[in-house]
């Protein structure tokens, strides 16, 4: 179907389930469009169901579902192009999902959420960072122009950074994006620092590690700015303050009249978040970076070496949070005061150990999603920026993470044991070893300790790397997945197609119902192609056959894949499982990408499906069926994984 055809379509489907003004919000999953309508009785269905690239229309659980098929992206596209469905708008009505996962889990999955969006051009402005660095190390003045343009290009997204924090937090929050963004540049406004005066009013919580001067106030409520005078780079502000954002967004849709929600909702969400967050949410975020930086110092004096260890291992996880901004500023007072301060080479030492373990999956991870990241990564982890890998790598991989730390924990235990120093600010990552020159300009064993210590960190970073197993990208492999990928490789040469049929294998272990049993009329009246349902008993889908990833939804509950000779399957996990948002489900490969049969593609939590209400039923479409002359089904009422399943016959080898 052509752009165009899309696009007709996308205006024709509108107009007839009651134009934009009776759509609350419309999401599509792998096969139909799914409407929240206000009023269901002004949806000409029948209209709907005889247009050219519709399948069928089904009404079930509150929603309007336009079956499309394997379009349905283009189409849901083309309806964003032809409206302002997508614009300031959340699915705010869709209910939360039971999350059964651990914190730390959630934690991950929410953070590297938030980045991965953004993570490559994140990877290319450190990188650019790196060689701004490089240009002052060899002379280059940093005040003429090609420096400026250069810095500029690098620094500008580490400096806007909560822009892209906010937008991504917001979906992650089901929250209007445009809101969210409002709430964020307000923290970012340059009239800010209008707010600092020369003389304070007065200073909250003298002599204690909150103290905090007040240069102005906000109906008699002081308003405390960080040190900085700025919330730039502000990660830990931003998404606290999106997330305040969001629940007050919820309350006023609710509370608002429909006539006038789409502009009051807005405008009370930003007058009541913005205060907050100067007032709340900024200070708190501060005084945390700053109740660090004291815990440090005072470690500092108690034990040298612990202070190394433990900042060593530390530095990375404050940078997730931007707590390490607390400690920064005690390094510039150290500075002024002693001449020195030993806390920048341990804090320096803390991208080493990632790169160590960076190196080690450039050379030994066989996915290419990994090598993307690593690449650049690794660069910017030269040159001293860790952002881009430990959102991008080391929180999904996890293991790889904890080696890093590792490394990090006794390279920094040995610059902490000698004492090292940084004697002035300048270069970071290989660069910042200028910094430990002795003021007389002597290469002493202050320099030199420094630099062991960087090696210690790789070094130990890389070779545990390289002795453990390499984790996929949110899940390491086990001896059984070994095990069954050698039982995988027999089983593809048994599903290869013979010349006039193609014989397809069986993608789940379980319990054999015809498509018919499926509690769902789009797959049970077979409107997207003859197939089967299995129930299953593993969690696990495999590749039917060799073929390519024609097909997977951000929320992995459902794929496509076609067949090297040609076969198009949909496999479908659980009926209305798109609700679940992806919890539960975890995919292993990614669109376009070859896979061979029998290979692992999602594994699923079957008790979370049923736990969350909804069937595990696994519906399996050969969604081409036209382009056969029959689809054979196994007679069998069990099947295991790789088993025969179905048979295409293609239509020339009949002779017709």
């Amino acid at each position: 179907m052509a752009n165009q055809n899309y696009e007709k379509l996308a205006k024709d489907i509108l107009n007839h389930v009651g134009g934009e003004t009776n759509v609350n919000n419309v999401r599509h999953c792998i096969t139909r469009l799914r409407f929240n309508l206000k009023d269901e009785s002004k949806a000409d269905t029948d209209y709907i169901k005889n247009l050219e690239g519709v399948v069928t229309v089904v009404k079930s659980g509150g929603q309007y579902q336009v079956v499309i098929g394997e379009q349905v992206a283009e189409v849901y596209e083309s309806l964003m192009r032809v409206s302002k469905l997508g614009i300031g708008t959340a699915d705010s009505d869709a209910s939360d999902e039971e999350d059964n996962r651990n914190v730390l889990e959630k934690f991950i999955d929410f953070i590297s959420g938030i980045f991965q969006p953004f993570l490559m051009p994140l990877a290319a402005t450190g990188m650019i960072k790196g060689v701004a660095a490089l240009m002052t190390t060899f002379g280059v003045d940093p005040t003429s122009g090609v420096y400026q343009i250069i810095n500029f290009s690098g620094d500008a997204f580490f400096q806007f950074l909560p822009i892209m924090v906010a937008l991504t937090a917001a979906r992650k929050f089901k929250m209007s994006e445009f809101t969210a963004l409002a709430i964020t540049v307000a923290l970012l406004h340059p009239g800010i620092s209008n707010l600092i005066g020369e003389t304070p009013l007065y200073t909250l919580f003298t002599g204690t590690p909150f103290e905090s001067e007040v240069y102005t106030t906000f109906l008699g409520l002081p308003i405390i700015l960080p040190p900085s005078g700025n919330y730039f780079s502000a990660i830990i502000p931003t998404i606290l303050a999106v997330w305040a954002g969001s629940r007050i967004e919820k309350r006023m849709r609710a509370f608002i009249p429909s006539l006038v929600r789409s502009f009051l909702t807005p405008f009370f969400t930003v007058l009541i978040s913005v205060p907050l967050a100067f007032l709340v949410i900024g200070p708190v975020a501060s005084w945390a970076s700053d109740l660090i930086g004291v815990a440090f110092t005072a470690l500092q004096t108690f034990s040298p070496l612990l202070f190394g260890a433990i900042l060593g291992v530390a530095w990375q996880l404050l940078v997730i949070f931007g707590l390490h901004w607390g400690i920064i500023p005690i390094m510039y007072v150290l500075l002024a005061e002693q001449g020195s301060n030993p806390i920048s080479p341990v804090a320096m030492v803390s991208t080493f150990g990632v790169l160590g373990v960076v190196l080690a999956l450039m050379i030994k991870s066989k996915e290419k999603r990994v090598r993307d990241i690593a690449i650049p990564g690794s660069i910017s982890l030269l040159f001293g920026i860790s952002e881009p890998t430990i959102y991008g790598l080391m929180l999904p991989l996890k293991r790889s993470f904890v080696y890093a730390l590792v490394g990090n924990l006794i390279g920094g235990a040995y610059i902490g044991f000698t004492n090292a120093a940084a004697y002035r600010t300048g270069g970071l990552g290989i660069f910042s070893v200028l910094n430990m020159i002795d003021p007389d300009g002597t290469v002493s064993m202050n320099v030199w300790n420094t630099v062991i210590g960087y090696v210690i960190a790789i070094v130990i970073g890389f070779a545990l790397q390289m002795i453990m197993p390499v984790p996929l990208l949110d899940k390491a492999p086990t001896e059984n997945d070994s095990k069954n990928d050698k039982e995988k490789t027999a089983t593809a040469d048994e599903l290869l197609e013979s010349a006039s049929e193609e014989i397809i294998g069986s993608p789940l272990t379980g319990k054999v119902l015809s498509l018919t049993e499926v509690p769902d009329e789009v797959f049970s009246s077979e409107a997207l192609g003859k197939g089967i349902a299995i129930n299953p008993t593993v969690g696990e889908v495999v590749a039917p056959a060799n073929g390519k990833i024609t097909a997977l939804f951000e929320t992995c509950h459902a794929i496509g894949i076609t067949t090297e000779s040609g076969t198009e399957m949909l496999i479908h996990i659980g009926i209305d499982t798109v609700e679940m948002r992806g919890v539960g489900f975890d995919a292993l490969v990614e669109k376009d990408q070859f896979v061979s049969a029998g290979q692992t593609l999602i594994r699923f939590d079957i008790n979370a499906i049923k736990e969350a209400g909804y069937s595990p039923i696994v519906p399996i479409m050969v969604t081409n069926t036209n382009d056969f002359v029959d689809v054979i089904m196994t007679k069998e009422l069990q099947i295991e994984k790789g088993d025969y399943l179905l048979t295409t016959l293609k239509q020339q080898e009949r002779g017709l």
